[in-house]
């Protein structure tokens, strides 16, 4: 349980008021889960019960009460595999498995680590279709496994690394953690918390009143897609948060993701080129209480929403951003993902060295994503408890690329290779929540893993058709 002191230890001192009585949090179980030297589980419910932490500070500003929070290191890591639990109810009334898409099949067969020209070795990512064709512009390949191989193993690692940066597209060198931390981006990284929260503005204090949950009343704009983002809203949602999903209409998505990300929100198109839904927007802005957002970084302020203009469209809001490179550093601009994050931070070479695999490897889970969208909505809560005392608008920052080095720091597991890796049914059949008449099916989900004494974390809707709502607050 040492790991887990440490990782919690960390958390509340990015929370800064007095430490939560010992009794008040539970963490049961301890690593591995998975096949891995990190202890994915260890740290997932660390952050997990910070979030509990977090809400109760809320719950008893509400009611002067606080409650018991406890959760499981397995079933922490398990909720990194949501996608993976997911059932859908087929035509002889039982639940089975949703095997993924040709196309999600082919794009993680072509997402993995290459040899390049210099000798190491780098990973392109092609996770979407106008960033996989940037990718495949730069390296001049056909879109299979075989092609993109050839293609990197003609170029060198960094040259290939800034060229696709150059192009907006996504990919990284693969580095040990030394050298991670020796490059500058991981050097600045070192120096900022794992979650970054920063008053950008000023406002009267907003006290919370007495509610049935803790979020209760709380309003969010989810302008996220594909995993930390959402599960960052979502974790807000499963707190009592009216979360509105926020979209483009074409924009492209990954259907696996929305289903099992989206559980407690409403969701709605509005295109923000267009000035008429821009207005919209600013509408529902004005009362929000958090706005999160996954866009490329720079991307929201070029169209009049960056946390600022935010600022000073709400007084009081708390603008939550999710990246991959984190709050600044030479690489605060480039976009990326969990499969980038884990190989230019050294968390694929460990995991491929210690595995036997005999080259760089990704971790069996997307161990990024879910942290940093955990990690999100901790800040997020957090903020707004200083919003409660002292009023203000506030920026949470946090990054995929920290996500990975919080692991790091707990330190590595050496006896992992008899590793469950899943939850047994009897533990799945407890935690399943089943949703009817969804826009998938009949669904069976895994349901929140946070278990609080007062206020069972849990989703007040099912999970929606993508744009299926309006452009309006629900009450």
């Amino acid at each position: 349980m040492t790991q887990i002191a440490a990782a919690f230890s960390e958390l509340m001192a990015v929370r800064g008021l007095a430490t939560p009585d010992p009794h008040e949090v539970q963490i049961t179980g301890s690593d591995p889960f998975f096949r891995t030297p990190f202890r994915i589980g260890e740290t997932v419910a660390a952050v997990l019960a910070a979030t509990g932490v977090a809400a109760n500070d809320l719950w008893e500003q509400r009611t002067g009460r606080r409650q018991q929070v406890a959760i499981s290191v397995r079933e922490a890591a398990a909720s990194l595999q949501v996608v993976d639990y997911t059932r859908q109810r087929g035509p002889d009334g039982q639940f089975h498995p949703i095997p993924i898409s040709a196309e999600l099949a082919h794009q993680f067969a072509v997402t993995q680590h290459w040899p390049t020209a210099d000798g190491r070795w780098f990973l392109p990512h092609t996770g979407l279709p106008h960033l996989r064709q940037r990718v495949m512009d730069v390296l001049g390949s056909a879109y299979t496994p075989e092609a993109v191989a050839a293609a990197i193993a003609q170029r060198t690692a960094d040259d290939l690394e800034d060229a696709i940066a150059a192009a907006r597209a996504c990919g990284g060198t693969v580095r040990s953690r030394e050298e991670w931390l020796a490059h500058p981006q991981g050097a600045y990284l070192a120096t900022r918390p794992v979650v970054e929260i920063t008053r950008i503005g000023d406002s009267a204090a907003e006290p919370l009143r007495d509610a049935e949950r803790p979020l209760s009343g709380v309003r969010v704009l989810d302008l996220t897609r594909i995993l930390a983002g959402p599960t960052s809203a979502r974790t807000l949602a499963e707190h009592g948060a009216d979360v509105l999903m926020v979209a483009a209409p074409d924009l492209p998505q990954i259907p696996a993701f929305v289903r099992d990300l989206s559980h407690g929100k409403r969701s709605c198109f509005l295109d923000l080129r267009d000035p008429a839904q821009a207005d919209q927007m600013r509408a529902l802005l004005r009362q929000a209480d958090v706005f999160v957002n996954g866009y490329r970084p720079g991307r929201l302020g070029e169209r009049g929403f960056g946390p600022e203009e935010l600022a000073r469209l709400r007084p009081g809001i708390v603008a939550v951003s999710i990246n991959c490179f984190g709050s600044g550093g030479p690489f605060a601009q480039r976009a990326g993902w969990e499969q980038v994050a884990q190989s230019v931070t050294g968390v694929a070479l460990t995991h491929g060295t210690l595995t036997g695999a005999g080259q760089p490897k990704l971790a069996p889970a997307p161990m990024c994503d879910y942290l940093t969208g955990y990690l999100a909505a901790y800040g997020a809560m957090l903020a707004l408890g200083r919003r409660a005392r002292e009023g203000g608008s506030y920026h949470v920052q946090v990054s995929l690329c920290q996500s990975a080095m919080f692991y790091q720091r707990q330190g590595l597991l050496e006896d992992f290779a008899d590793a469950p890796g899943g939850l047994t049914d009897a533990e799945l059949a407890a935690l399943y929540v089943q949703e009817d008449n969804t826009p998938y099916g009949d669904l069976l989900t895994l349901g929140p893993v946070l278990r609080l004494s007062e206020t069972p974390c849990r989703w007040a809707l099912p999970t929606p058709q993508l744009g299926g709502h309006q452009a309006v607050w629900a009450s």
